[in-house]
């Protein structure tokens, strides 16, 4: 049994199946998404901040008067379909997904009887959202559900208190935060509590500690959950499951604990914004380069959308992810359960980044640039004569290949047109039988 100190609980080995998954969805959805202006803090930055263009866009478009409150019932969510979305979950090739079912503002995505009117059943779209999506996700597909839940509230009167005693009272998490948590592992039964917002308070305040004790000893998903990083002021990339150390964290090395890199295909926003523009969003190249560079360093991609006030994957968001899907059914075999291996990015060409596939001792060369001559050369891997093979993945033939000794090795790639290249962004090249 683990006991409630960090000495214990970081001793829990992760559950094999995060890290053989490689890449989740994170979904942003809340109160935030009926301004869908600027950004999820938008009540922050609004109230709190009074940022110019938060008050203009406020005064300019809603009467004197109108309170973040009001966005509540305007947060609707008629066109939502779980299973839509998980169909579309399952066509982007990942293998979680993490919905945000409280963000900093309080207001929680299910029926909780610990936020009274301001939840999701009670207000709004008077449906169970986290219900209905761990459903359809758990009948359609074979992803790991998973759940984010904000430690703090910006505005909640009883955090506000505590605060101001210095977190030396501990009205907010006794009331609200902890029977939350609670609440949603034994209703739900996710397979990753991703938490966030510790408000600066210290892990001692939140009881953090305690919470997960019970929830790797004797909650319902003791033997499968994992946990992120985020329990208290100083314990991101310091206690907890996996790391997550910033948000679009992405160090380009190995790190020694296994550790995710959350971020957004929107550059400057977690929640959807209307106001986005076309450049705003990463092409499908960027995401390719972000999953290889992250896996090839031993990460966990977590890629977030933002949907609609009225329960809509915008379609830009889908597009991606069905790119990303398309591109994973070629390359997954260098994506999927795979380990680092001894050099992460080559040392001669830029724009390669290696993965290793022990079952079949495969070395996976996942190559971002197509080279003008034909001829891509590797600097890292060390080829022997007569046993060593080079692959392209999504191409039959073998390819050839000069060996260069301590220099590493020159492959020379088929000669295709863009219609007959296995996919359009970044290709892998399988080789066994390397030093």
């Amino acid at each position: 049994r683990y006991e409630p100190t960090w000495g214990s609980l970081d001793s829990r080995p992760l559950p094999t199946w995060f890290d053989e998954a490689k890449f989740g969805v994170f979904i942003h959805w809340g109160v935030f998404s009926v301004p869908s202006f600027g950004s999820e803090w938008f009540w922050w930055y609004w109230q709190k901040e009074k940022r110019e263009p938060y008050v203009k866009f406020m005064d300019t478009n809603y009467p004197p008067g109108f309170s973040y409150e009001d966005f509540g019932p305007l947060f609707t969510a008629e066109f939502f379909d779980a299973n839509q979305w998980a169909d579309i979950l399952k066509a982007s090739g990942a293998k979680y997904v993490v919905l945000t079912s409280k963000h900093h503002e309080g207001f929680t995505l299910w029926g909780s009887k610990y936020s009274w009117n301001w939840n999701a059943v009670d207000v709004g779209p008077k449906r169970d959202l986290v219900a209905e999506l761990a459903t359809s996700v758990r009948n359609r597909t074979d992803l790991h559900f998973g759940l984010y839940h904000s430690l703090f509230e910006w505005f909640n009167p009883l955090f506000l208190e505590d605060a101001s005693n210095a977190f030396k009272t501990r009205k907010f998490p006794t009331s609200k935060s902890l029977p939350e948590l609670y609440e949603i592992v034994t209703k739900y039964q996710p397979e990753i509590i991703w938490s966030d917002g510790d408000g600066n308070a210290p892990d001692t305040y939140w009881n953090s500690t305690g919470f997960l004790a019970w929830l790797y000893n004797d909650s319902p998903v003791r033997d499968t959950v994992v946990t992120n990083d985020r329990w208290g002021a100083g314990s991101i990339c310091a206690h907890g499951g996996f790391y997550t150390c910033s948000d679009r964290y992405n160090p380009g090395h190995l790190l020694p604990r296994k550790w995710e890199n959350c971020m957004t295909i929107d550059r400057s926003s977690w929640g959807y914004r209307r106001d986005a523009r076309l450049p705003d969003y990463l092409a499908i190249e960027d995401l390719v380069k972000q999953l290889a560079e992250t896996v090839s360093c031993g990460g966990n991609l977590l890629m977030n959308i933002g949907p609609t006030h009225d329960g809509r994957i915008a379609v830009v968001f889908e597009e991606r992810l069905r790119q990303v899907g398309a591109w994973l059914k070629v390359n997954g075999e260098a994506i999927y359960g795979t380990k680092p291996w001894r050099a992460q990015n080559d040392t001669v060409t830029s724009g390669v980044w290696y993965t290793f596939s022990p079952e079949e001792g495969k070395v996976n060369a996942i190559f971002l640039n197509w080279p003008v001559s034909g001829i891509l050369e590797l600097g890292e891997p060390r080829a022997k004569l007569g046993e060593t093979k080079v692959k392209l993945a999504g191409y039959k033939e073998l390819l050839k290949w000069v060996a260069l000794g301590e220099k590493g090795m020159v492959i020379a790639l088929p000669q295709l047109t863009p219609q007959q290249l296995p996919c359009q962004w970044g290709w892998t090249l399988q080789l066994t039988d390397v030093n």
